[in-house]
């Protein structure tokens, strides 16, 4: 009998949808006493369901993170950066706890950069904007992994060598759900783990020869997918991933159970 794999699962974050009263007014009740708004809500929804159902490397938060990012930057004014750009970190470094509390370990996933979509009329050159933007995002992710996040997933809408340059690193992962070949071969310049959806899975695979990829996250796998990776790299090398934009309980359940492979 062919002997089953189990491959390791790992989440991207994910897009809670806006909950209803009711379920809001539950949710408040229960957390009582503690500091919360409806940022803290969906970093509690997005993670929760991960947990239960036994995601090895959890992450909370998505794009939606972007708005508690933008009110902890100084020096912003609407979409517009007015002033030298800084960060006050209190409301991130709280959310870290509170995520800490529920999942030591946990990751989290925030927009990347360019996906705030803040327009420069301060600094007025492309070089120092990025290296004021780039170096206020380490700031903020160096708060949230004082408190203890184990690392960061920045999901973009496109890919810019110059942000991830500066921003990649063991513990900063770049995502973008919906990359072209060019996209990836970007990302595999800056970083040697990819994530992609199964219909991606070609190209990455593809891009292998001209690449070191020493992991691919591949998003949604069927047996199909899994077999055909592993028919490129070893099952270390090989992991399910996650990035949940609807309904969650079930979802992640699905990925643990899509994960154990079994040879043909």
């Amino acid at each position: 009998m062919a002997k089953r794999l189990n491959l390791a699962t790992r989440a991207l974050g994910a897009e809670p949808g806006m909950p209803d009263i009711a379920a809001l007014a539950a949710w408040i009740a229960e957390h009582r006493g503690t500091t919360a708004d409806i940022i803290t809500y969906l970093l509690d929804q997005s993670l929760e369901p991960q947990v239960t159902a036994g995601i090895m490397a959890p992450c909370a938060g998505g794009r939606f993170y972007g708005r508690r990012v933008m009110g902890c930057l100084i020096g912003v004014d609407g979409r517009k950066a007015t002033a030298e750009i800084g960060l006050d970190p209190q409301a991130i470094s709280e959310d870290a706890a509170g995520i800490v509390v529920q999942k030591k370990g946990a990751w989290c996933a925030l927009p990347a950069p360019h996906v705030l979509g803040i327009t420069d009329s301060y600094y007025d050159d492309e070089s120092e904007w990025n290296d004021a933007i780039t170096g206020t995002y380490r700031d903020l992710m160096r708060s949230m992994r004082d408190v203890g996040i184990s690392g960061h997933v920045l999901i973009c809408d496109t890919i810019s060598g110059p942000e991830i340059a500066s921003l990649v690193r063991q513990n900063v992962f770049f995502f973008q759900p919906k990359p072209d070949r060019e996209s990836l071969a970007c990302l595999l310049e800056h970083q040697q783990q990819i994530a992609v959806g199964r219909d991606q899975l070609d190209t990455v695979l593809d891009l292998s020869s001209e690449y070191d990829i020493r992991k691919i996250i591949i998003i949604d796998p069927d047996q199909e997918a899994i077999a055909h990776a592993l028919s490129y790299l070893d099952p270390d090398q090989v992991s399910a991933g996650g990035y949940c934009t609807g309904l969650c309980e079930n979802y992640w359940k699905h990925l643990v159970d899509v994960s154990v492979y079994t040879p043909r």
